[in-house]
């Protein structure tokens, strides 16, 4: 069975290199950039990617489709530049595409905030899937927070975990934040969703007490109190943001 990654990139140098080189054993390597300016384009096409490069951006489920439509492998495997398939995760892998049981497979995903390693608030095993027969699944159409929809086959599980190094330092989680937030706001806009500074304050508490509480990040120390409190103020800044749409509309409207 071929196999195909599909990774979407912007400004990704301190990364591709070493996310290329975790899925060495892949036959194919699609990378779609929408705009670097730094090193990423170069480093993927030296690696043997084919980088396709694109003036504008969708949103990530459809430039994650545009990287599926390049694909021609019988089986994909999606990842971000800032995750790592380890090798005890590339065995399960090769022994799946030996002998498939199902059209796709939720990988498990253990993540770093700031280097620290979280293993609760909700953030682990953080089953996703990512590895899916091409012809059985496609990518939402949504902004941010898109998911793999699988039409025509059950979805497994593999059992070891890959790594995902995100926000690296403040400055990342800060320019993720305006971003994630800004995408959210405008999809939840989209789908009809209003917002006040009431709403936006409730589902920021309600984001802290899950992570932190309900979710036991307080067994994680330091890093669980880092993620509630990211948890927190992503969850503010997004409602704040359907907020403004919101009043904007409303004085268009008069």
């Amino acid at each position: 069975m071929k196999l195909s990654v599909v990774i979407i990139t912007k400004n990704e140098a301190a990364d591709i290199q070493a996310c290329l080189a975790s899925v060495a054993f892949a036959d194919q390597w699609i990378v779609v950039d929408s705009g670097s300016t730094d090193d990423t384009v170069a480093i993927a096409r030296a690696f043997g990617a084919t980088v396709i490069e694109t003036p504008d951006w969708p949103g990530f489920g459809p430039q994650k489709n545009r990287a599926l439509d390049a694909a021609d492998g019988d089986w994909v495997l999606s990842l971000d530049a800032d995750e790592r398939i380890t090798p005890q995760l590339q065995s399960e892998i090769e022994a799946v595409l030996a002998a498939p049981a199902h059209a796709a497979y939720e990988l498990p995903r253990l993540s770093s905030f700031c280097g620290y390693v979280v293993r609760h608030s909700g953030w682990y095993p953080d089953y996703i899937t990512r590895l899916f027969r091409r012809d059985a699944g496609r990518f939402s159409a949504d902004l941010v927070h898109e998911r793999v929809i699988i039409d025509g086959g059950s979805t497994g599980r593999l059992r070891a975990p890959m790594r995902h190094f995100s926000y690296r330092d403040d400055g990342e989680y800060l320019r993720k934040l305006n971003q994630y937030s800004e995408l959210g706001a405008k999809q939840a806009f989209a789908k009809g969703k209003r917002g006040g500074l009431g709403t936006a304050i409730g589902h920021a508490l309600s984001a802290f007490l899950r992570s932190y509480l309900f979710k036991r990040g307080f067994l994680d120390g330091r890093a669980g109190l880092l993620v509630a409190i990211a948890a927190t103020e992503h969850t503010y800044h997004k409602y704040l943001k359907l907020m403004l749409l919101s009043e904007a509309r409303q004085r268009a409207e008069r």
